[in-house]
């Protein structure tokens, strides 16, 4: 069970230890031996965020909260629990800011619990009193509360902020906050403006529904009759009941949130009834790329049947789905205020297990790092090692398929789909025809290069680079609702913005961009392997260029606003208008003899991504098995040696890896797709109950037989399981089973010499001299002509990645 303490301690008089009846020590007290001497001289501490309490004959009494650190309580409530012995419970009284609480706690195996309420903003003191001698301190705690409404840590909120309650999911008007705008729009029944809300906060509400025979949600009727089409469930201590759940909607740090969990039916919802909950918490994450300025909405998996019918409880935010923001600083805080008050109304749940793909395994990996405590464990799907570090090779995307398409198109090389992963890095396949439908025939009929297939760059990331970059192109739901609309007109839709907090910005107000691309040799591997020609190697270093800053940049053209036939006729009659690599954006040749200039990050932001906690360094403290759906033949934007771009990092800080496990299930286009995670969880519990009975064999040496690396086949059969598994993708020897059944693509960083880990922003350089001399580009031996035009295009240098990064600093936990 988690507890949340602070652990400095004071010394005071002997005076209270005598009055208490004599001294002793606490053995049990895993605080350590600074708390046990001044608890010995007899503690009576004083200051601010300070804890401590005495022993007597009763043996200790110790204040803990359950619900979230003691420096981050929210919402004017806390549960706490007051660990003491038997012959001392009636005893003590509880006392917050001075003043008698009572009736909060309620006995349990070794102490009390309860939830407490009346909190103030900011500090508040609690303390464990004996009754009958009053002035006897047993245990003190400083609570700093916040707001429900937030922020907690992650600094100013992004305004304006539009909201979405009215939406499927929730169906309810925010609450009415302001007279006048700023704001969201607020309606009655009618349909009459009533007010504005600012925080798009909701009453919270509790619903019933059950689950059909024909596997759907339905409302519970509300007469108590039993509809004809529920279905039960059996439980997994035998138990077959009604399959009825409960869910609790609200609002928490202005986001939307969801509990679920089995229910019998006629409870009252205020004392809900947890008779049916198995004690285990899912805490869904949700994917997608967004940046910002929305409410977002409940989704899917906030009600997953499969997961409900086994007496597990779900809990969910749209603030915990990338799909709203980026910003994992406020996710983190989201999160940590969504399971508090999940422990404050349900209790301490036996473990917490991490689930959801792409940004949803992100959360996990970031939330674990930044925030320890809140997921005893990760169930990671469709992993990337975090978002931020994604964009330094999705920007060279259109980089290089404008290259290859228009500044290069006379070279026959890149109509052969295949070949152009030599410069992405990522999959190319042919047959990708619905990709192609309103792209090729206009491509050729524009004097382009075309290929029967594409690249993983068009299908999975076109128009990422502008969703991150470009702060023309962006919107949320429900935006044309907000007033005033020149607030709407003057966001600047950039995944810089949205992180506003993170980056900082510059003097213009801008948020500071990270995306770098300086001594970047694009095709290096390739030209190595002999698959381009020195000139092909450096026309296209020459030529490839960056991204202008975000403030310069212009509105985007076909097909970033859909492939109507409108749209096509635009392009084919407006010059410039058919620009789906977003040139009109891109840093080019100014002139013939004259290299297209590069982009270079700003240090500040850069150094701010690491510090934050926003790029995973590798530290990872939880059992986690990372799996996903192989699907790198239909160029699904989920690559698959993400998985061990996420377990180089960790070997790199950590120096072992083996609490981390890699599944991987093969898919084919177009048939229905297996998944492996409800094994995973079964796995997970098994390995959490080795963990419970064997807690000092730590994670690693708990593990059950199952968590070992695996891969699985089409239908989730396995393959082969074992250790060696994915031997020869970290290491230098044989290829594993798994490792032989599917092939691992990289990325255009790592053809441009990057280690797979992918972490890095701005390289760090080498002059050109030093890379002719210690075989950079062996085989080739450049004549002098060639080594001119290197250092024309690299006058900086080239990168160097056998050194560190040279803005990656150390991170800092909140």
């Amino acid at each position: 069970m988690k507890t949340w303490k602070v652990q400095a301690v004071s010394a005071a008089s002997a005076l209270l230890l005598a009055a208490c009846g004599g001294g002793g020590s606490d053995a049990g007290d895993s605080e350590g031996s600074a708390r046990e001497t001044a608890q010995s001289a007899g503690s009576n501490v004083q200051g601010d965020g300070e804890r401590g309490g005495l022993v007597d004959r009763h043996g200790p009494v110790d204040l803990t909260v359950l619900s979230s650190p003691p420096q981050y309580v929210s919402g004017g409530d806390a549960r706490i629990a007051v660990r003491v012995p038997p012959g001392l419970r009636d005893k003590l009284e509880l006392r917050l800011n001075g003043r008698l609480v009572r009736g909060a706690l309620a006995p349990t195996a070794d102490g009390l619990e309860g939830v407490i309420t009346g909190l103030v903003d900011g500090r508040n003191v609690l303390e464990v009193r004996h009754k009958h001698l009053g002035f006897l301190l047993r245990d003190r705690l400083v609570l700093t509360n916040y707001p429900i409404t937030g922020p907690i840590f992650s600094g100013p909120q992004q305004e304006p902020f539009v909201c979405t309650t009215t939406q499927g999911a929730v169906g309810r008007q925010p609450l009415v906050e302001s007279a006048t705008p700023p704001g969201f729009p607020v309606f009655d029944a009618s349909g009459a403006r009533i007010g504005y809300s600012k925080t798009c906060s909701i009453e919270t509400f509790v619903s019933y529904v059950y689950r059909s025979t024909t596997n759907q949600w339905r409302p519970l009727p509300t007469d108590g009759s039993t509809p004809v089409d529920m279905a039960k469930t059996t439980l997994a201590d035998g138990r077959e009941v009604d399959f009825i759940v409960r869910q609790e909607r609200g609002t928490i740090n202005r986001f939307l949130y969801s509990f679920a969990m089995l229910a019998p039916r006629g409870e009252n919802p205020a004392s809900p009834d947890l008779s049916l909950w198995n004690k285990r918490l899912q805490y869904w994450f949700q994917g997608g790329v967004a940046v910002g300025h929305s409410q977002g909405t409940l989704h899917g998996g906030a009600m997953n049947a499969d997961i409900l019918r086994t007496g597990t409880a779900i809990v969910h935010s749209s603030g915990n789905n990338t799909g709203t923001h980026y910003n994992m600083t406020l996710a983190a805080e989201t999160a940590m205020m969504t399971k508090e008050r999940f422990v404050e109304r349900y209790g301490v749940p036996l473990y917490t297990y991490g689930l959801g793909g792409s940004g949803g395994a992100i959360q996990q990996y970031l939330l674990q790092q930044n925030q320890p405590g809140i997921l005893d464990a990760a169930l990671p799907v469709q992993s990337y090692p975090d978002m931020v570090t994604q964009t330094i090779h999705v920007g060279d995307c259109e980089l290089l398929e404008h290259y290859m398409d228009a500044t290069d198109r006379a070279n026959p090389k890149w109509r052969v789909t295949k070949n152009r992963t030599w410069l992405v890095g990522m999959n190319a396949e042919e047959g990708f025809a619905r990709v192609n439908d309103a792209l090729a025939p206009l491509k050729t009929a524009l004097g382009y290069s075309t290929a029967p297939g594409t690249t993983e760059c068009v299908p999975a990331w076109r128009g990422l680079t502008p969703l991150a970059m470009n702060p023309w192109y962006g919107q949320a739901p429900n935006q044309q609702l907000y007033e005033p609309q020149s607030a709407i007109a003057a966001i600047r839709w950039t995944h810089y913005d949205d992180l506003r907090n993170v980056y900082g910005v510059d003097a213009t107000g801008a948020a500071r961009p990270t995306w770098d691309n300086v001594g970047v040799q694009y095709g290096l591997r390739s030209l190595k392997e002999g698959r381009i020609t020195p000139d092909e190697f450096l026309d296209l270093n020459f030529k490839i260029g960056g991204w202008k800053h975000p403030s310069d940049m212009v509105q985007e053209g076909f097909p970033f606003f859909g492939t109507s036939q409108a749209e096509i006729n635009r392009a084919l009659t407006e010059p410039g208008y058919f620009d789906p690599w977003s040139r009109r954006n891109m840093r080019l040749s100014p002139t013939p003899d004259q290299p297209a200039p590069r982009t270079k990050g700003d240090p500040i932001a850069t150094r701010a991504a690491y510090t934050s906690g926003h790029v995973f360094d590798g530290e990872l403290t939880l059992p986690t098995i990372d799996h996903r759906q192989y699907m790198e033949r239909e160029l699904d934007m989920h690559n698959s040696h993400q998985s061990f771009a996420v377990r180089k990092r960790v070997l790199d800080k950590m120096g072992r890896a083996d609490h981390l496990v890699i599944w991987f299930t093969d898919t084919m286009p177009g048939q229905p797709k297996a998944s492996q995670s409800f094994d995973a969880i079964a796995v997970m519990d098994e390995w959490m109950a080795n963990i419970r009975a064997n807690p000092k064999k730590g994670i690693a040496r708990n593990r059950p037989a199952r968590a070992v690396d695996s891969c699985f086949d089409v239908h989730g059969q396995l393959i082969y399981a074992g250790d060696d598994a994915w031997n020869g993708i970290l290491d230098s020897l044989p290829p594993g089973p798994c490792t032989q059944r599917f092939p691992i693509y990289g990325t255009s960083r790592t053809v441009a010499g990057a280690p797979i880990e992918g972490g890095i922003y701005q390289c760090s350089l080498k002059p050109v001299e030093r890379a002719l001399m210690d075989g950079t580009y062996a085989p080739w031996m450049p004549n002098a002509a060639a080594v001119a035009k290197l250092k024309q295009i690299f006058p900086e240098g080239v990168c160097d990645y056998s050194r560190p990064d040279q803005a990656r600093p150390r991170k800092h936990h909140h």
